[in-house]
């Protein structure tokens, strides 16, 4: 039990820089209070003491805002982010590594029994204030956008965003992988471009990361044939790029507030 809640703590400051120390994460964050208030909840429930399993899940409701029933089934190192306003319902499924944000709705769109809850594979990442709902799966390593309403399946890698959701990237192709190689390699952070974005700005930057991509191997080919030729010209570094010139930068970009 120890070990678990060991790797929910460390779980956390893998993914919030804001968490500061063991301590802090475990007094002042609700997301974590209630997956250990559910796992008491969900022994319950399997043992077949169903209202005091839904006593401890009321309990939860009240101290943290998470409202998560307690025969919904969930993996290990879940990490809930502020966490405010969540509902989880009965037949929802969780795998490992998911993470979601403030006002999530894991729901039905049905009154009869059985499945009527989602399916979240390891690692998908749910936006704040979307909703996830109906009894089909969410592939592993998928991302639903903020304030989306997704009700079909999403593939395993893909990014569903709007209402209704609907899927905007699947995995990363190679045109994507060169773009964030080079973005990383001149300090942009690149997340969230591709050329199935609907934003204007990030096509544009996209484009320019394609442009520079030319552009280096054009160079590289340039230098090769030069050094053949016996020049060293090739042999000069160029001006190192530093991370501190681009923070100011990235510190705009971040849209989360921690």
């Amino acid at each position: 039990m120890f070990e678990r809640m060991r790797e929910d703590i460390q779980s956390v400051f893998h993914r919030d820089p804001a968490a500061r120390s063991a301590f802090e994460v475990l007094t002042c964050y609700p997301g974590l209070h209630a997956i250990w208030l559910h796992r008491v909840a969900h022994a319950c429930w399997r043992m077949g003491w169903k209202w005091l399993g839904r006593l401890v899940s009321t309990f939860s409701r009240w101290l943290t805002g998470i409202e998560i029933h307690p025969g919904a089934k969930i993996g290990r190192r879940f990490f809930i982010d502020h966490g405010m306003g969540i509902v989880i319902g009965e037949t929802a499924e969780i795998g490992n590594d998911v993470t979601l944000y403030q006002g999530v709705t894991l729901g039905g769109t049905s009154w009869n029994k059985g499945k009527r809850h989602p399916t979240l594979e390891d690692g998908v990442v749910v936006g704040a204030g979307a909703k996830v709902l109906g009894p089909f799966t969410v592939g592993a390593g998928a991302k639903i956008g903020s304030n989306a309403v997704v009700t079909k399946a999403v593939p395993a890698g893909a990014t569903a965003v709007g209402i209704p959701g609907r899927i905007i990237a699947k995995g990363v192709d190679e045109q994507e992988a060169k773009r964030q190689a080079i973005a990383e390699k001149y300090g942009f952070d690149a997340y969230g471009l591709g050329q199935d974005m609907p934003d204007p700005v990030a096509r544009a930057i996209g484009q320019l990361l394609d442009h520079l991509q030319a552009v280096d191997e054009r160079l590289e080919g340039m230098c090769k044939a030069l050094t053949a030729l016996g020049s060293d010209y090739c042999a000069k570094k160029l001006p190192e790029l530093r991370d501190e010139d681009f923070a100011e930068v990235k510190g705009e970009s971040e849209s989360s507030p921690r």
